[in-house]
C-alpha cells in the first residue's frame, strides 16, 4: 500500500501488524494511529456518512473528529 507520502516514515523500535482493508501494514507500536497510517501511505480514512466524501485526519489534535476510524467493530479516533 504504501505509496509516495509527505509524511515521514516513523523509524526504529518494535512494530506491529495490522490490517488495513485487507492489507497488512508494519506499523509503529506505541506511536499515534493516524500519524502512523499516514506515514504508511493511508490517505483515505472513512467516507463521510453525508455525501460519501473522503475524510482523513485534519487538525491531528483529536478536535476536529476526521480521523475516525473503525477498529473490531468499534468506531474511534484515530
Amino acid at each position: 500500500m504504501k505509496t509516495v507520502s509527505p509524511f515521514l516514515e516513523l523509524e526504529g523500535g518494535p512494530r506491529v501488524d495490522v490490517t488495513w482493508d485487507g492489507e497488512t501494514l508494519s506499523l509503529p507500536e506505541g506511536s499515534n494511529l493516524a500519524a502512523a497510517l499516514l506515514a504508511a501511505g493511508v490517505e483515505v480514512f472513512r467516507q463521510s456518512p453525508v455525501s460519501g466524501a473522503p475524510r482523513a485526519p485534519f487538525c491531528m489534535m483529536g478536535a476536529c473528529f476526521d480521523c475516525l476510524i473503525e477498529i473490531d467493530g468499534v468506531t474511534r479516533q484515530a
